[in-house]
This record gives C-alpha cells, sequence and structure tokens, in this order.
C-alpha cells in the first residue's frame, strides 16, 4: 500500500528508454546548434550567443540553470520536513529580480563585457578582478560537484543506477553539448529541460491528488501537520528560517546569485537590447515562482502521503535528499515510463546547471586569465582553447562531486556556499558602483575581511550544526507503517536527526549556540555589510578615490531605473544598443577581436 513504507519499485525498460532518449535529445540540441552555426565560431558567438538571443528563451534559462536537481530533490523535502516557510522566498525573487533588472543590468550592458569581472578591474585594479574571479571559479566548482552528486547519490540508491557511471556520464554529456555547441546550446537546451522538470512536478501533484482524494484534501492535512505555518515573524537572526531571515537575507543571497553571477550576467548579457535583458529577469521572476510554488507543493503533497510513515524514520531511505525519488517509485511505478521522466527532470535539472557553470568558467578563464598574457592568439586558437577548458573543468566538477558526500541537506549547503562567497563579492560590486570614494585598497581589504567572517562561520555549522531549537523540523510519524523486520532492523537512530551528533554538551565550543548558529541566510548579508563598512573606512583612511580619474559609466545613473517604457525605447536604451551593436562589429571582425580590443585599449572598451 502507497504510503506505508517498506521497498518500493524500481526502473522499469520503458524508464530506461524514456531516461536515456530525454539525457540524448539534449545532448542532440547541443550538437544541432553546434552544425547550425558552425560559420560563426567567433568567440563573441560561444561564449555570448552573438548577442542575439530574445528575452523569453534566456528568462526561461535563467529559471532552468537556477533549478538544478538541487532545487528538484531538495525544496520538496524541505517542505516535507520543514514546512511551507520556503514558498517566502517568491518575495525574495520579486525583490532580486528588480534590483538585478534596474541596478546591474544597465550598468554591464552599457559597458558591453563579457565577464562579470571586468568590471572590478575597470572600476578597482588587476589584483581585485583576479581575486574576484578566482573566488567566483572556487565557488562555482564546488557548487556544481554538489549539484552533479546530490541527484546521482539519490537516484542511485532508488533506481538502482550505479553512482559513478551516472556521474561520469552526467559530466560527459555536459561537456559535450558545452563544448560543440558554446551559449547558445546551453541557453536552447535549458529551455527544453524547464520544460520536462516542471511536467515533473505537475506529474507527482496530479498522482498524489488522486490518491489522496483531491487537493483540498491534501491541503488540510498540510494544516494539521503544522506544514501551512509560513509567517514566523520572531527576528532572531538564529533561527533557520523565518520571514525576515528568508525575506532579507534571501534576496540579498538571490541579489548575489543572479547580479553577479558570471553564469547569469553571461545570459541577459547575450539578448540583443537592453530591453530583452530586464525583460528576461522579470520573465525568469514568474518562471521561478511557479517553480518554487510546484516544489512546495509537491513536499505537501509527500506529507499528505507519508504524514503516518515517515520514510526516513522507518529506515527506508537514508538521508531526506532521498524522500522525492522514493515518493516517485512509490506513487507513479504504475505508469512505466513517468518515473523515468521524473528521473530525467532531476537529471535534465543538474544537465542544465552543469552546462552553464562550464560554459562560464569558461568565459572567465579565458577572459581573466590568459588572453591578458597571451595577446596575439587569433580567433581559432581562443575556439580551440575554449573548447579544450570545457572539457577539463567538466572533468574537475566531475571529480568535486567526491567533495560533496560530506554535506549534510543539499539544498542548505548549496545556498550556503553562495553565502558564503558571493555576499563578500556582492559588497565589492555595490562599494564601486554606489561609492565614488571607494578605492582598489578599501575594495581589497573589505573583501578578504569580508570572506574570513562568512567563512568562519560557515564553516562552523557545518561542523557543528544548529539544535532543533532554532532550525524547528515539524514532527512525523511511523505509527502506519508496514514495518518489516528488515527495515527495522536495519534503522540507524543518527539518521534522524543531525542534532544527535551534537547533543553531547562537552563537544560544542561556546560559540556553537550563537555564533555558528547563524541562519544560513545570513551569510551573504554578512559578506556584503562587512565587505561594504571596511571597504569605505579604509578608502577613506588611504585618500579614497580621485572623482576625475574614474569613467562615469562605471557608476549607477539614476537614468538607469526603469529606463524602459512601453511606448517607446528610452535613450539610455538607444545608447546601449548601439553600443552593443558597435561592440559586436568589432567582436565578429576576425582581424580585430573583442578579447584583443579589451587588452589593448581598456579605456575604448569602457567607452563602448
Amino acid at each position: 500500500m502507497t504510503g506505508a513504507g517498506g521497498p518500493v519499485s524500481t526502473f522499469s525498460v520503458w524508464d530506461y528508454v524514456v531516461f536515456a532518449g530525454t539525457i540524448l535529445v539534449s545532448a542532440g540540441v547541443g550538437l544541432f546548434q553546434a552544425i547550425r552555426s558552425r560559420k560563426e565560431t567567433s568567440s563573441s558567438e560561444f561564449l555570448l550567443g552573438g548577442r542575439q538571443m530574445t528575452a523569453v528563451p534566456v528568462a526561461m534559462s535563467l529559471t532552468a540553470s537556477f533549478m538544478s536537481g538541487i532545487t528538484v530533490i531538495g525544496t520538496p523535502a524541505e517542505a516535507y520536513r520543514f514546512g511551507a516557510a520556503f514558498w517566502l522566498f517568491g518575495f525574495s525573487y520579486a525583490i532580486m529580480s528588480v534590483i538585478t533588472a534596474e541596478v546591474f543590468v544597465p550598468l554591464f550592458y552599457r559597458l558591453a563585457i563579457t565577464s562579470a569581472y571586468e568590471y572590478l578591474e575597470l572600476r578597482f585594479s588587476r589584483p581585485v578582478r583576479l581575486l574576484g574571479t578566482t573566488m567566483y571559479i572556487a565557488q562555482t566548482i564546488l557548487y556544481t560537484g554538489m549539484v552533479i552528486y546530490a541527484p546521482a547519490l539519490a537516484l542511485n540508491q532508488i533506481t538502482g543506477l550505479d553512482l559513478w557511471g551516472v556521474l561520469v556520464a552526467t559530466g560527459a554529456v555536459c561537456i559535450v553539448y558545452c563544448t560543440l555547441g558554446g551559449l547558445k546550446a546551453v541557453i536552447w537546451t535549458d529551455v527544453m529541460q524547464m520544460v520536462i522538470m516542471l511536467a515533473g512536478f505537475v506529474a507527482v501533484i496530479a498522482r498524489g491528488a488522486v490518491l489522496q482524494g483531491g487537493l483540498t484534501n491534501i491541503w488540510e492535512d498540510a494544516g494539521k501537520g503544522g506544514r501551512l505555518d509560513a509567517f514566523d515573524f520572531d527576528p532572531d537572526p538564529l533561527k533557520r528560517h523565518t520571514f525576515w531571515t528568508i525575506v532579507v537575507g534571501g534576496s540579498v543571497m538571490w541579489v548575489s546569485i543572479y547580479s553577479i553571477n558570471q553564469s547569469q550576467v553571461q545570459r541577459y548579457i547575450s539578448c540583443k537590447s537592453l530591453r530583452h535583458a530586464k525583460m528576461s529577469l522579470y520573465v525568469n521572476l514568474v518562471g521561478l515562482w511557479l517553480t518554487v510554488s510546484l516544489a512546495v507543493f509537491s513536499g505537501l503533497t509527500m506529507f499528505s502521503i507519508y504524514k503516518n510513515c515517515d520514510p526516513l524514520e522507518n529506515g527506508d531511505i537514508g538521508t531526506p535528499d532521498q524522500m522525492l525519488p522514493y515518493l516517485v517509485m512509490d506513487i507513479l511505478a504504475a505508469y512505466p515510463g513517468i518515473p523515468g521522466l521524473f528521473v530525467a527532470a532531476a537529471y535534465s535539472g543538474t544537465l542544465s546547471t552543469v552546462s552553464s557553470s562550464i560554459n562560464a568558467l569558461v568565459a572567465v578563464t579565458v577572459e581573466d586569465f590568459i588572453l591578458p598574457v597571451f595577446k596575439n592568439l587569433t580567433e581559432k586558437q581562443v575556439s580551440w582553447m575554449n573548447m579544450g577548458l570545457s572539457v577539463f573543468f567538466g572533468a574537475v566538477c566531475i571529480g568535486m562531486a567526491g567533495v560533496a558526500s560530506a554535506m549534510g541537506s543539499i539544498l542548505q549547503a548549496a545556498l550556503s556556499i553562495f553565502g558564503m562567497i558571493s555576499g563578500p563579492l556582492l559588497g565589492l560590486y555595490l562599494l564601486g558602483m554606489l561609492f565614488r570614494t571607494s578605492n582598489s585598497i578599501g575594495g581589497l581589504v573589505g573583501m578578504i575581511i569580508g570572506l574570513v567572517l562568512t567563512l568562519w562561520v560557515g564553516i562552523g555549522s557545518q561542523i557543528y550544526p544548529p539544535t532543533a531549537e532554532k532550525t524547528n523540523p515539524l514532527p512525523v510519524s511511523t505509527v502506519g507503517c508496514n514495518s518489516t523486520m528488515s527495515q527495522n532492523v536495519t534503522t540507524p537512530a543518527p539518521w534522524t536527526s543531525p542534532v544527535t551528533l551534537t547533543s553531547q554538551p562537552h563537544v560544542r565550543p561556546p560559540l556553537a549556540d550563537s555564533w555558528y548558529s547563524l541562519s544560513y541566510l545570513y551569510f551573504c548579508l554578512l559578506g556584503t555589510l562587512t565587505t561594504m563598512v571596511v571597504g569605505l573606512l579604509v578608502s577613506m583612511a588611504t585618500g579614497g578615490c580621485k572623482q576625475d580619474e574614474k569613467n562615469p559609466d562605471l557608476f549607477v545613473k539614476a537614468s538607469d531605473l526603469f529606463s524602459f517604457s512601453c511606448c517607446g525605447k528610452s535613450k539610455v536604451s538607444e545608447v546601449t544598443e548601439k553600443s552593443a551593436k558597435d561592440f559586436n562589429t568589432v567582436a565578429d571582425n576576425p582581424t580585430f577581436t573583442d578579447f584583443e580590443m579589451k587588452s589593448k585599449d581598456p579605456e575604448r572598451a569602457t567607452k563602448l
């Protein structure tokens, strides 16, 4: 009986067919884009889609790259264990979209840059840029390893697919369509993968509604189980999820992910006009709302089905992140091919994130480390280097998947990594964009101190996880389980909660229940504020920044804000679009590439 515990079915032949077919179609889209645009092999084409993308595919790609397998598998498990508070991120996404579209996009578009970190050199200095790029590369490799590992682990234990075989296969497919197709391939495969992922959530909710007698019953079960108490206005910064941690801390964290993360910047800079770039972020907002709503409701559906028999407590699964694959095999196995589609959905999430990460890692490595040293490379040599680096970074990310196995809840661990590293970086960008007095010494010192603080609290909280009174897991039950001998004998006690590891008072240092218990959503805010405050103080102490030395385009302008109107293009849009076209003319000219232009004449690049 569904929802009563015990072993579940494994993959049927049709599931394997659907799964393999989906992955092959993804690779096929990449190959098709590569063959179709073989003549346009310029670096601008490979890394930026030739700056000819329109708003809707870019918006779907922005959403899909965020919707990794971590989101597909982690968010429903989060809603099952902690309730619907995660849905409050809908507010964070709205705040993030406005800030990114109105503050960061016009600035980056105006400067016509390929690497988001070029700005750091134009505004501060080369060492600041290289430090920023290095932090981004470290963060992305760590995160991408986790993205590959998490779904593979969950799906391996549910479907019986070999773990490392799946990891290597995933990486290989990503490498293939990244290497051959560039950014256009990544964006179009993302669009297809997003549709598959949303279909997977809808299948779970629809089947759950049939089993439970309608969506109303699912909602009532969630209410009785305390899963709907989302609005907690407690200002305590140590509580894991409250209204304030999610809306304030979560907004800053998502701004850092969308506005300065190369894999996202690269997408909206690839739009054909500033208007399309801004619209892509607002359309993406709808995609994010839809995704988080479906994911959270899938978690509530899962609670309704397992309210009397928690698979984790009953020993049917080993980690919370296996909840959703377990549910899929439990309720959808009767429909051959549907579990295959769902597993493909989780994998599609992984593929889209990994491929965008690889593409972005290649872009920043070429722009920031290779071209400034080897200035006379031909366009063909640069294209070969792009392909070689795609293979290299793909292999490194597969290797990093092993490190991810040591971390706890994948959703929280992934967001913590972004908070720890992106927070100080966001502080550095805001310091440069908003305060004319800040200089490179202030920026460098501020970012290093911010990074030290966030790494201290972040690593501390991994070693000494917060206690249950701070994380507030909701009660689960096993009274309705068909408990079998084998299951009960093998139930390991520590799986029930990480708190069992921390209940010995002599092991926990005094900081464990205060500093290390800070909500993981505040890591980013902590890093951003520390970097800005220290950066400003040090800049003032070291003489500030001489006004006349800096191009005014490097700062946020009042005219950037809400500059596109429904009735026509604003002046800013026209100027920016003209500069982008000029820039493309240069970029597509084989005798004078955009890379050479930037390395030889950064002033000219800045003015365009």
